[in-house]
């Protein structure tokens, strides 16, 4: 490397230095677009549009209207990914205390939190915005109510009461709800059967990753309820009685017509398998069967809603 105008690279390619300057300015936007991106979640929000967009397709009466199924999944991602953004800016301090998340761009230091507010908060007022002129009312109560519930309501509650997992898995249910409603502008029965699907999921799925990581959550005061309780009892019953709940819940789409009998049997199949990974986790409680209840959860949902999809009424 040699100074003045211009700078010699280990190949002997000599480099000017605003070229230089140019590479490393376009190399800090990339990091800080990547770090924006992180706190959004895509993977949580690839799930939740996954189930807008299976609601929409269950609640359809008629042909697909795919326009609006596109102005649908915008919106929601929108919404969705501004806040999972705003909590983690909520909770950067508490991240900052856990293993599994101090590596997280505002704990670690990589965004500043007004940068995180700032986007989080654009992100979900345009997600709203744009609900509400490109699908209707309806819709954009359900996404208000989803955003409102889960950043102030559950968020403050995970530091205060093991309750806070109930109340979590109501915003986590509304995405199909928000899906049905942009099919049929109504709550019907079929989107709170869909509601019912993802709340009851949800209860397994959380416990069984609380489970794994009740160390680092009571580390940083996070009142979960394998935090709590102590020998664990609640919490293996709350699994059982989740998949079991489940399983009955999930049949119902058959039974109200919007499924057909491969469906039924599909769910009915694939519950009692994942009941019986929680009831072996209720007796035999170890972090392999945790693990595994965690991984049934991460396959039975996807499975399940692509099953209601294809076996359609």
């Amino acid at each position: 490397m040699k100074n003045g105008a211009g700078a010699r690279l280990d190949g002997g390619l000599a480099v000017s230095a605003p070229t230089v300057m140019a590479a490393s300015i376009a190399r800090e936007r990339r990091r800080v677009l990547a770090d924006l991106v992180a706190l959004a979640k895509p993977r949580v929000v690839l799930m939740i549009l996954v189930t807008a967009a299976v609601g929409y397709y269950v609640g359809l009466a008629g042909a697909p209207d795919y326009a609006r199924l596109l102005h649908l999944l915008v919106g929601t991602l929108l919404a969705a990914g501004g806040s999972l953004a705003l909590n983690q800016y909520w909770e950067r301090d508490v991240d900052a205390r856990m293993e599994r998340t101090r590596a997280r761009p505002l704990p670690d230091g990589r965004l500043a939190p007004l940068e995180a507010l700032l986007f989080g908060s654009a992100l979900t007022a345009l997600g709203l915005v744009y609900t509400a002129v490109f699908i209707g009312g309806l819709a954009l109560g359900v996404t208000a109510a989803t955003a409102a519930l889960y950043l102030f309501v559950y968020t403050p509650l995970k530091l205060r009461t093991p309750l806070c997992t109930l109340i979590g898995a109501v915003p986590g249910a509304l995405p199909p709800v928000t899906g049905w409603v942009a099919a049929r502008e109504d709550l019907g029965v079929g989107a709170w059967v869909l509601f019912g699907i993802l709340f009851l999921w949800q209860l397994p799925h959380t416990l069984a990753i609380a489970r794994l990581y009740r160390d680092d959550y009571a580390r940083a005061g996070v009142r979960l309820l394998p935090v709590v309780d102590a020998e664990g009892s609640s919490t293996e019953r709350q699994i059982v009685t989740g998949c079991l709940a489940l399983l009955v819940v999930s049949l119902l789409p058959t039974l109200i017509g919007l499924a057909g009998a491969v469906y039924f049997v599909g769910a009915f199949l694939m519950g009692a398998a994942f009941a019986a990974l929680g009831t072996w986790q209720a007796f035999v409680p170890s972090t392999g069967s945790a693990r595994r209840v965690l991984l049934a959860s991460l396959l039975y949902l996807p499975a399940l809603l692509a099953l209601l999809a294809f076996d359609k009424a």
